[in-house]
């Protein structure tokens, strides 16, 4: 049986394709939940036409966000995983389980699968920024994966990405690029009924900050908004506001600095679908988000990445300016923006069909 491990929104996103993928082809799965988010992801569910999860463990009923609140609901998924392994995984001990990316979930799951007796395969594997803090705990979650040897399967998005796990045992798979293209195909062939009032009707961009790295750090947020208050100059900017963000900026007093600004318009996180229409839309994105710049290559649209370094390379040198904080190529970006946009990529075949076949022929 093939076991899906999701904990968190985005990982969830990128793994829906596959679980459809599934689905489409009358293929069983168990889907395991570890409620580190919660909110939204039953819309999430919904959008992708996917079941709900067959097991949750450590559902709280909130998003898990601060430090102390990770640390207790890592204990209690490892707890409940632990005892109840045997109903959880069905009594499987031949399965695969799948597992995603570099949260947290993706670590505890692939540990809770190999002590159940399952073979893992981690999806999205190979990525490396080759800097443990930038991004932390991404990076670090990431090589521990690896290093521990939990995976039997790699499921890496390109050859660079192929190369990074080389060195280590188990079956490399080239899927070519990631399962968000899928994800990302799905949420732009669906009709949306409040397209017209969910985009404005002035040209746009979009901003959106959610990493650790951005948030703890007092400094490195003023710098970013000083980044954001730059490009409301020169263009209406809507600025999405995920709830640790809010938080963070309510904290530590900048909230008020967003909202008197009367090129800002706040909006609240949408679910995907209609993050990726109002993302089409736009100009072009401001972001710290991994995932977002992905987002953008596939679509081909103009991204500026407000990060010192990323684990990835889709877009980097063509639609993607990695800033590194530099004013120099901020003001470029802005000024010529334009000369970033290139062509959807072409996929003879998807991410998702490329794994669901691998597992048929390895398994």
């Amino acid at each position: 049986m093939i076991h899906f491990i999701i904990g968190t929104r985005a990982q969830l996103i990128k793994t829906a394709p596959v679980m459809a993928e599934c689905q489409r082809r009358g293929i069983g799965y168990n889907f395991v939940f570890f409620a580190q988010h919660r909110q939204t992801i039953y819309e999430i569910i919904d959008l992708f036409g996917i079941k709900w999860p067959d097991f949750t463990l450590a559902d709280t009923g909130k998003d898990i966000t601060s430090v102390k609140e990770i640390a207790w609901w890592a204990a209690k998924v490892f707890a409940e995983g632990t005892k109840g392994r045997r109903s959880i995984f069905r009594g499987d001990t031949g399965g695969i389980a799948l597992v995603h990316g570099d949260a947290l979930p993706a670590i505890l799951g692939a540990i809770l699968a190999k002590v159940a007796g399952l073979r893992v395969g981690h999806v999205e594997a190979g990525l490396r920024s080759f800097d443990y803090m930038r991004p932390f705990p991404e990076e670090l979650i990431r090589v521990l994966i690896w290093k521990l040897r939990l995976p039997d399967f790699y499921f890496c998005p390109n050859e660079w990405a192929m190369k990074n796990v080389e060195l280590y045992p188990g079956k490399k798979i080239n899927t070519k690029c990631n399962t968000l293209f899928d994800s990302l195909r799905t949420a732009l062939d669906f009709k949306l009924p409040d397209a017209e009032t969910l985009i404005p009707s002035e040209e746009y961009a979009i901003a959106t900050l959610h990493r650790f790295e951005t948030l703890s750090s007092r400094q490195k947020l003023e710098e970013v908004l000083n980044i954001i208050h730059e490009v409301t100059r020169r263009i209406k900017l809507l600025f999405i506001l995920h709830p640790p963000t809010l938080a963070v900026l309510k904290q530590n007093g900048l909230y008020d600095t967003l909202n008197s600004d009367p090129n800002i318009e706040l909006r609240p996180r949408y679910d995907y679908f209609r993050f990726i229409r109002l993302l089409k839309g736009s100009r072009f994105v401001i972001t710290d988000g991994g995932s977002n710049q992905e987002e953008c290559f596939y679509l081909g649209h103009p991204c500026l990445l407000l990060r010192d370094t990323t684990e990835r390379t889709e877009g980097l040198g063509e639609n993607v300016a990695l800033s590194k904080f530099d004013s120099a190529a901020i003001s470029a970006f802005l000024r010529e923006y334009e000369s970033f946009r290139r062509k959807m990529p072409v996929m003879e075949m998807r991410p998702s069909e490329i794994i669901i076949e691998a597992i048929r022929q390895y398994w």
